[in-house]
This record gives structure tokens, sequence and C-alpha cells, in this order.
């Protein structure tokens, strides 16, 4: 019964590297498709958002049947339920890289982003993808040194966050309202994709040391 036990953990864990791999296509995708306009690789991301929600909804029955039907206690148990809270953020994530898609779409042949902020989300969008790979890496390999890296492009992108208000609200900023919303909306959906994978990366921490940490050692 261990041995069907742990499988069932080592499948568990599989799950969410594939998931999460899914994200870090997604928002390579997405970030490409924002700064290019291009509507057939949006339309891409949002089709294939449907494939992460429906791992992420397989993994959670697996891991609720676990609890369920073996009773873990202790690091088992932090196992499990960290499991179920990291698929939520990484379906998250998939989601922000959808929005993104979307907004790409809505706008489309135009750009979404005026071009004093080309450069700024261009940064956005390689701190994202950044955080996604190491994401990836971090449930794979669990090495906390990963831990402290997405922390740090956490930390750069809430700095960027800032400087897009910063701009629109400047008294050069000329921009229509719409655009203004277009910008907001879109500077959250990458700020919020950072967010989640910090989440992921601190529920990785407690799983490999049972300690939680101070939500300011993370977030920034």
């Amino acid at each position: 019964m261990r041995k069907v036990f742990q499988a069932e953990l080592h499948q568990i864990g599989e799950g969410l590297i594939e998931i999460s791999s899914l994200v870090g296509e997604a928002v390579i995708k997405a970030t490409t498709a924002f700064a290019s306009a291009d509507l057939q690789l949006a339309q891409e991301v949002i089709a294939a958002d449907a494939r992460i929600d429906f791992l992420q909804n397989d993994l959670d029955e697996r891991a609720i049947d676990v609890l369920a039907l073996q009773g873990p206690v202790a690091s088992d148990l932090r196992m499990i339920v960290g499991s179920l809270r990291m698929s939520a953020s990484l379906e998250r994530m998939g989601d922000l890289a959808r929005h993104i898609g979307q907004l790409t779409r809505l706008r489309y042949p135009n750009h979404v982003i005026p071009a004093p902020l080309t450069e700024t989300f261009a940064e956005l969008a390689r701190l994202d993808i950044h955080i996604a790979e190491k994401v990836t890496e971090l449930l794979d390999s669990r090495d906390l040194e990963l831990v402290a890296d997405i922390s740090a492009a956490k930390s750069q992108i809430n700095a960027l966050h800032k400087t897009v208000f910063s701009t629109m609200a400047a008294p050069e900023w000329q921009e229509t309202a719409a655009t203004t919303v277009d910008v907001t909306l879109a500077s959250r959906y990458f700020e919020r994709f950072g967010d989640h994978g910090v989440s992921v990366a601190r529920k990785v921490s407690y799983l490999v040391t049972g300690e939680w940490q101070p939500e300011d050692f993370l977030a920034g």
C-alpha cells in the first residue's frame, strides 16, 4: 500500500510540472502575440487554456482521492494540500496568459500598448517568462535557490508596474481613455502572473523545509 501511495504522490508532483510547463508555453506565446499584435498566436493561447483547466481539475480530483483513501499525515499531508493550492495558482497563471491573449485579440490589428511603454512591457514579459521557467524548474528540482531568483524577478516586476502608472499619470500622457484602460489591465495581468509564481515558490519552500516564510520574504 505504501508503494501505491508514493506512486500517487509522484503522479501528483508530475502533474504539477506538466501544468507549469504548459503555463510557461502559454505566457511565451501570449506575450509574443501581445508585442506583435499576432491574432493567430493569441487565439492559440486562448484555446490552449482549456487544457490547463482540465489538467488542474484532474490533479485536484486525484489529490482529493488520496486524502480520502490514504489518510496521509505530516509531510505527505503537506504535499497533497500544497499541491491543491499550487495547482490553483498555476491555473490562475494560465488564465492571466489567456487574458493577455484576449486583450491582444480585442485590439487587433492595433497594438495594445502605445510606443512610450513598449520597452517597459517587453521587460515585464521577459520577467514573467523567467518566473514561469523557474517555477517549472523549482517544481522538478526542489532547489530552493530558485525561490530567491523568482522573488527577485517579482521585485523587478513590481517596480515596472509602478512606472506604468507613473507614465499614465504624467502630463505628457495623451492617450485615449480606452488605451489607458487597456494599459492598466495589461500591467495588472503581467504583475499578477508574477504574484502567482511567487505563491507557488513559497509553497514549494514550505514543502521542503516545513517552515512557512513571512509574506515579505518573497513578495518583494
